[in-house]
């Protein structure tokens, strides 16, 4: 047995406090503060209640930050930040499920509620603190809401450079999401003593992101942003529709817009930022890993309309050919066939309709794999990718930037109604009505992004007047019940699969059910 003497003991005793003050340090909240605490409501877990406020801090100006070395610094040679926070939260903690679910708005506007609470045929929009279906507080999830963004809830640290002009170091806002995080799962209190209001109640952090914060979550992750010390930020990430992107904010901006806010599209293909890094989760996993992280247990979920207006197919192969790279053991990837990038009941500026498939479903249960993926280590539902074809041009697809030589962009295969084959199917696109997905016009950021669909006719007599092809409602379904009947299966299916909850294929058979596409059955004999 190894005996050491005492000054060697008190020394390796000292330097091990050293690290942990250095670690605490780094990730420090200085002021946390609320100016709002309400009700929220009350779920199977019991009541809810809801904190508005603030969330203050400071970074060392050696963090790995471009610019943040220029930025004023406080009486304690740091540069302070804050930023926007909301906590939905158990009012009786110990009723909560014993994780925090950090979600990142986009430009400003909170998520959560919209991607797990959005009731069937009322889709909420981003921004929303509805209580909709009320999905994650009956399940006991504490949510944060962390803003991050220039000009968007986050008040960023800034300096002025060689010509006078204020630039603001945007990057701070991965520190944000980080420091914020770590301290509600880890801290007792502030600096100034303020209690952490989830202390104690929290075993494991979730990060949730929508498109552009998706982005923000796998660029977090490449940057070394989810270690605190020897301490992992994010157990697990469930990461929506943010195709083969990242998010260009390691950079100093002039605001007042972040440098984030925009994207590639039809009119600007060449944007740069995005599709300039890493462009396949295996490829930032791997550069993870090399750093000796563990990385988080990871879902990502893309929508049909991804890979025609945002380059989704180069998330699979990366910037060459049209092989899909592997999937690392932490990754699962999931495509929603038919699915469009974002649900809205109108969009007036496009020509047709805009894309219905209801896939919040689809959300809920994941997430529910995935936290019992971190928790327990249970294996989740198996990956289901749409297969894949080179773009023609019709519809048409973003093409690759300029910059990617080699890179294929590639969309759906498509069954002869128009609808794409593989990926989760939908009890909506499995037993169609319409055909789901399909692109929009014109090619304006908006209406390339809710896609379309194209409805079905009702009668053969209908769709023989007219040039569409596609078989009509009454020559697909004998009966009200014929189709019912499919709904059901289809639902029951990915019930089965893990796919969908049960609740939610109730709620599905019940609008089948209750269709009007269908001749109301006849009225029974009077009772004798």
């Amino acid at each position: 047995m190894l005996h050491l003497n005492r000054p060697i003991v008190s020394f390796l005793l000292c330097l091990l406090s050293l690290i942990a003050v250095t670690r605490s340090a780094s990730a420090e909240v200085t002021k946390i503060e609320f100016t709002s605490k309400q009700p929220y409501g009350t779920f199977r877990t019991g009541d809810y209640v809801i904190w508005q406020g603030m969330i203050h801090g400071d970074l060392a100006p050696q963090e790995a930050i471009p610019g943040i070395d220029k930025a004023a610094r406080n009486e304690r040679g740091r540069v302070d930040y804050a930023a926007k926070i909301i906590l939905m939260m158990p009012a009786a903690l110990r009723a909560g499920n014993g994780a925090l679910l950090v979600d990142v708005p986009n430009r400003g506007r909170v998520y959560a509620e919209a991607l797990y609470n959005s009731p069937r045929n009322a889709p909420f929009l981003s921004g929303t603190l509805e209580q909709g279906t009320g999905f994650l507080q009956d399940h006991g999830f504490a949510i944060a809401e962390v803003h991050w963004e220039l000009g968007q809830g986050a008040e960023l640290p800034s300096f002025a450079d060689s010509d006078g002009k204020t630039r603001y170091v945007e990057g701070v806002g991965f520190a944000i999401v980080r420091d914020a995080a770590d301290f509600l799962a880890h801290a007792a209190t502030d600096a100034g003593g303020t209690p952490n209001p989830l202390k104690g109640a929290i075993s494991r952090v979730l990060a949730s992101g929508k498109s552009q914060d998706g982005r923000l979550l796998k660029t977090f992750l490449l940057n070394g942003f989810n270690m605190v010390g020897n301490r992992r930020v994010f157990d697990g990430m469930h990461v929506f529709v943010s195709a083969a992107g990242l998010l260009p904010i390691l950079q100093t901006g002039l605001g007042p817009k972040s440098s984030g806010e925009e994207a590639p599209t039809f009119a600007n293909p060449d944007f740069p930022g995005v599709n300039d890094g890493p462009l396949t989760i295996g490829e930032i996993t791997a550069k993870v890993a090399a750093r000796g992280e563990v990385p988080p247990k990871m879902m990502l979920v893309n929508s049909t309309t991804d890979y025609y207006s945002l380059r989704a197919s180069l998330g699979r192969t990366g910037a060459s050919g049209t092989a899909d790279q592997p999937l690392p053991a932490n990754v699962r990837m999931y495509d929603v066939a038919g699915g469009s990038h974002v649900v809205v009941l109108k969009a007036p500026t496009c020509t047709q309709s805009p894309g219905r498939l209801d896939w919040a479903p689809l959300s809920r249960a994941l997430l529910l794999h995935l936290d019992d993926w971190v928790s327990r280590n249970a294996e989740p539902p198996a990956s289901e990718l749409m297969p894949l074809d080179t773009a023609s041009g019709d519809p048409p697809a973003l093409r690759a930037p300029t910059a990617l030589s080699a890179a294929v962009i590639q969309v759906p295969k498509r069954d002869q109604d128009g609808n794409a084959l593989g990926g989760v199917r939908l009890p909506d696109i499995a037993v169609p009505t319409g055909t789901n997905g399909g692109q929009n016009q014109p090619q304006t950021f908006t209406c390339m992004l809710v896609g379309s669909f194209s409805p079905f006719a009702a009668t053969k007599a209908e769709r023989e007047r007219t040039p569409d092809t596609r078989p009509s409602i009454e020559e697909r379904y004998r009966t009200r019940d014929d189709y019912v009947n499919r709904i059901r299966i289809a639902a029951q299916d990915l019930v089965t699969r893990g796919l969908m909850l049960p609740e939610d294929a109730a709620v599905i058979v019940q609008e089948a059910a209750s269709s009007k596409l269908f001749a109301p059955a006849p009225a029974n004999d009077a009772p004798r």
